[in-house]
């Protein structure tokens, strides 16, 4: 569907558009997920024929006196913002298991929905796909440009050489630059006000709908705040009610947990689960999951901070930098049908970032923010990886360290080295 002509705005090619196809093309329906604007209804748009917008008012009041009238058009149907309107859901489902046919209805949800019940009767007949916002190829506009492409690593190929590379300041800049799309292009103080009113409006609004919040909405603001400060890392619940105590003194971890659930679902916050192989040593593998905010540059909005403070903060920079990788990477695996995850034992040998694939195959992921850093990231990833036991899990098929300021070159233990500017899909 021409976006120009029912949005307003021409439809910019997205990596994630490959991913919709597929689907479309397996299923009867298919959800599409995301955070609020990261561009879900202007993709869903792009692959629609036809659409009902249900966070309109009067198509919400059709919805609730004749439901089967918002599900007649050209297919596939485009369903907006469908958790607004929950009651479709076993109507919807039940039109595709009348029809053999692929591609019928396309949905799109900023949330999910209290009553999970419904989502349940969908196995089967509806694929559930995440949206992210913009990679960084994608906000520089060079996802077709020559780069190191996930795909090429997991099929076993190395990249040229490639000395073009990125300045620190150029670095954190670009960190601070939101993916949303509405926002990438505006001026770093519009774009700020803009995050901050997100984050308000978590606060405000979506959290306290999910919840039973009885809490003052500041309780939101400063457990954001406190998940970017601890961006990539295994926190705990007591560690962010602690964070929180100034403005909820009383606050307790088992809160906390129900407030990041619900910006779980509201998928602001993701989880990167453990990989947990088998070892050759008796060491034991943590097995907290690390916790992101939906895109780097809310945490940067969420601390406080701007790309001018941000560059005098190396440590903070090295963790939000690490989680833009994970984004990223995040972004490229599902294109592939792969997960990611990370490694850590209780000796201190970490991965921090795991590709896993169905057929078992696996590549290993350093974040390392400058250029002087690759050869310990190249050398703690092959101290890492000797730990696991490889009589249960291959050899993994690349080592790769990320860099925010190094070039593109294979080291001479065939470890590969690129910036996050140079990866693609």
């Amino acid at each position: 569907m021409d976006t120009e002509k029912t949005l307003g705005q021409k439809y910019e090619p997205r990596v994630f558009d490959h991913l919709l196809q597929q689907a479309l093309e397996s299923a009867g329906g298919v959800l599409v997920e995301g955070p609020r604007a990261c561009g879900k209804t202007m993709t869903a748009m792009n692959a629609a024929a036809s659409f009902a917008l249900l966070d309109d008012s009067d198509t919400a009041a059709l919805a609730s006196i004749s439901p089967s009238s918002v599900l007649e058009g050209d297919r596939p149907r485009l369903l907006d913002e469908w958790q607004t309107a929950p009651q479709l859901w076993n109507l919807l489902r039940r039109h595709i298991d009348a029809s053999s046919e692929t591609g019928l209805f396309l949905l799109t949800g900023s949330s999910v929905p209290k009553d999970d019940q419904t989502r349940h009767t969908g196995a089967g007949r509806m694929l559930r796909i995440r949206q992210r916002t913009l990679t960084w190829a994608e906000k520089r506009g060079q996802t077709l440009e020559a780069g190191v492409s996930v795909s090429n690593l997991l099929s076993g190929l190395t990249p040229h050489t490639d000395l073009s590379t990125m300045t620190y300041a150029e670095l954190v800049e670009e960190i601070a630059r939101p993916g949303f799309p509405a926002m990438t292009k505006l001026p770093s103080t519009r774009r700020e006000m803009l995050l901050r009113g997100y984050i308000e409006e978590l606060a405000r609004t979506d959290v306290p709908r999910l919840t039973d919040m009885r809490h003052d909405p500041s309780v939101i603001v400063q457990l954001i705040a406190s998940l970017a400060r601890n961006t990539a890392c295994d926190v705990t619940y007591a560690t962010l009610a602690s964070d929180v105590h100034q403005v909820a003194p009383s606050i307790k971890g088992e809160t906390i947990a129900k407030y990041v659930s619900a910006l779980e679902r509201l998928f602001v916050v993701e989880r990167q689960k453990p990989w947990t192989p088998a070892l050759r040593s008796r060491a034991r593998l943590r097995s907290p999951a690390k916790l992101h905010l939906a895109d780097p540059a809310l945490a940067v909005v969420g601390l406080g901070a701007n790309a001018e403070r941000l560059r005098k903060d190396p440590e903070a920079v090295g963790l939000l930098f690490e989680s833009a990788v994970y984004h990223d990477v995040s972004v490229y695996s599902d294109l592939l049908g792969g997960e990611v995850r990370h490694f850590r034992d209780s000796n201190g040998h970490e991965i921090d970032i795991v590709i896993t694939m169905p057929n078992g195959s696996w590549g290993a992921v350093e974040v390392k923010l400058g250029s002087g850093q690759i050869e310990s990231g190249s050398t703690n990833l092959a101290q890492a990886v000797a730990q696991i036991d490889h009589t249960s899990v291959a050899e993994p098929v690349f080592r790769l360290v990320v860099t925010g300021t190094g070039p593109t070159a294979v080291l001479s233990d065939g470890t590969i080295t690129c910036p996050l500017m140079a990866l693609r899909p």
